[in-house]
């Protein structure tokens, strides 16, 4: 608990009287908590900032949900009115951590990234990103947390969006639609491999996860010199016309040419 000195009206000796024999009130100094009559008075030397990492520290420990504000003031050694003065709540709590997972993040990609392009730039992202997630594991989970779009501009999160696009110059991928779906295949596999890993997925299987790693970026290798590879997938709604082999596995009679 952190105190406050304020004065005080009560008398310091009950009963006590002065020269002329009237009831005197003398002024004494008493200290009591932080939050006076329902309004919280920030601790010195508490920041938005210190909190952020301070409940960053918890997310990587406990995970992304222990994150509270109820939490945090236990873990900082203050009452929970107390944090009001700093965050709005736990979900302005959760968002300042994602927003810090963005800048670290971004921060060691592109440290990863120097003077790499190519299939080494590649490597580069998928080894960092997954030694981050290993490293901060609550923190890389924040950063799925949805932001409003105010706050995600602002964010880091546009930075490491360029840093992508950097990485698919590399490979000569440059048309504006085209880059966009490269960043979604790249960023699927990279983060479906590292979430996979870390939910324990590939525990109970050899080799071990950090042996596909290669294969990964192998593969991404692959489909990026190749980009845009083609398109089996109907688009715009339609179904997808089914080859007669295919056909004949689902109880159907085959197409006939015409």
């Amino acid at each position: 608990m952190t105190w406050v000195t304020i004065l005080d009206d009560r008398p310091d000796v009950a009963g006590r009287r002065n020269s002329r024999g009237r009831w005197y009130v003398r002024w004494t100094v008493r200290h009591v908590p932080m939050v006076v009559r329902g309004i919280p008075l920030p601790r010195a030397g508490l920041t938005p900032e210190i909190l952020a990492r301070e409940a960053a520290a918890l997310a990587d420990e406990e995970g992304i949900d222990a994150v509270t504000v109820t939490a945090l003031a236990r873990r900082v050694g203050v009452s929970t009115p107390s944090l009001y003065a700093h965050v709005r709540g736990t979900s302005d709590l959760r968002v300042r951590v994602a927003l810090l997972a963005f800048t670290e993040i971004a921060d060691e990609v592109a440290e990863a990234l120097a003077g790499r392009s190519g299939r080494d730039a590649v490597a580069a992202l998928v080894l960092t990103m997954r030694a981050y997630a290993r490293r901060h594991p609550g923190r890389y989970a924040a950063a799925r947390t949805p932001l409003d779009a105010e706050t995600a501009i602002a964010s880091a999160g546009p930075r490491q969006a360029d840093q992508l696009r950097a990485v698919l110059r590399g490979y000569d991928i440059t048309d504006p639609v085209e880059t966009v779906h490269a960043i979604r295949v790249l960023s699927a596999l990279v983060h479906g491999m590292v979430d996979l890993e870390l939910s324990g997925s590939f525990d109970h299987s050899d080799p071990p996860a950090e042996e596909s790693l290669g294969r990964v970026v192998n593969v991404l290798d692959a489909v990026l010199r190749d980009w845009p590879p083609t398109d089996g997938v109907a688009s715009h709604g339609e179904r997808p016309r089914l080859h007669n082999q295919e056909r004949g596995r689902h109880g159907l009679e085959p197409t006939r040419a015409r």
